[in-house]
């Protein structure tokens, strides 16, 4: 998991313990520090959440603060350490790499250096959206395993006509295909075995992907947010809310060119001196965002002539950089969909 990050620098309070947690799936690595940096204790708990929040409601002598790092749980820790420790900061995982580049790492020292960070205020913090988002989030990520689901089992029934040497008719997905597809008499009872499965396998993952788009299309035609996207030519419920939800608190951007790069669309660079080399993108971020914006952008160059234009303009004339020009209009997109959420404005081609 990808996110903003922030780092709060302030000055140890006089009264405050500090906890690190390494949390992990059977057990958590615990540090408790006093206002001086002293180590209180050090404990594996082996146990879920709520077992480490009972021991610290009982060791922690006074009030604390805690950190954890950034995992796929972050959010239910979040919400049961919030109503007991004084504040919690959840850590970017790969900042905390960067900053431990070192050779000597296990549990122990991983939940003492969390705790170190956070009585110096040096913890690389990422935003934490309210439980509401996660769910979005979260149900936004399952459409997308549910559709990747479903291009494996298409990709299954075509390998499966190539290998009987039958030719597969265009819009093979479509009611009159499908079936055509039901019907066709492949060489062998096994082959025909394959293709009845997968059939049933596609039509079951279809009616999952309507039930979950269903879901969300109900909150999407209630948020304000999307609605406004959604006067962006080409741009559907899909792509509108997966930077909504993403983007989440608006006001956390500075600027534009945060954006870009918190969706991962900025190039990285290797600069020295006089000289600066840019590369691929970072990719960093939430990849469901940067998928939805890129296939945007295909789309809109058939229905919108600015994006077209924008497209077009940053190839340069060449036809290799078709892909690298689509990747860089999907950057300028985000950054205007970022403009119209913080002013309010619909979209404007002539601005």
């Amino acid at each position: 998991m990808k996110t903003k990050t922030t780092t709060n620098h302030t000055a140890p309070d006089n009264n405050l313990y500090y906890v690190g947690l390494d949390v992990h799936m059977k057990f958590t690595a615990i540090c408790i520090l006093n206002p001086r940096g002293a180590i209180v204790k050090e404990q594996k708990v082996y146990g879920d959440s709520e077992k480490v929040c009972r021991l610290l409601r009982g060791d922690v002598p006074g009030p604390f603060a805690v950190v954890i790092e950034a995992s796929d749980s972050y959010g239910v820790w979040y919400d049961r350490l919030a109503p007991i420790a004084r504040s919690v900061r959840v850590a970017h995982p790969t900042d905390l790499k960067n900053i431990w580049n070192c050779k000597r790492k296990n549990d122990r020292i991983d939940a003492r250096k969390l705790a170190l960070m956070l009585m110096l205020g040096t913890v690389p913090a990422v935003h934490v959206p309210d439980r509401e988002v996660r769910q979005w989030r979260s149900t936004i990520q399952h459409r997308k395993k549910l559709v990747q689901k479903r291009t494996g089992i298409k990709n299954q029934i075509r390998a499966l006509l190539r290998r009987a040497h039958i030719k597969a008719p265009r819009n093979l997905w479509s009611k009159k295909n499908l079936r055509w597809l039901a019907a066709v008499i492949f060489p062998t009872e096994g082959e025909a075995l394959q293709r009845d499965m997968a059939l049933e396998d596609l039509e079951h993952v279809n009616a999952q992907i309507r039930r979950v788009e269903a879901e969300l299309d109900a909150r999407a035609e209630a948020h304000p947010g999307v609605m406004l996207l959604k006067t962006i030519p080409g741009v559907g419920n899909r792509t509108a809310e997966a930077v909504i939800a993403w983007l989440d608190d608006i006001k956390r951007f500075s600027r534009a060119k945060q954006v870009g790069a918190y969706f991962g669309l900025v190039p990285t660079e290797d600069s020295s001196a006089d000289r600066r080399r840019l590369g691929h993108i970072t990719r960093q971020g939430p990849g469901v965002v940067r998928q939805l914006l890129v296939e945007t952008v295909w789309r809109m160059m058939r229905c919108n002539p600015l994006v077209r234009g924008w497209v077009e303009r940053f190839q340069h004339g060449q036809a290799k950089r078709k892909h690298i020009a689509v990747v860089a209009t999907a950057h300028k997109l985000a950054r205007c969909m970022f403009a119209m959420l913080r002013t309010g404005e619909v979209w404007n081609p002539a601005a």
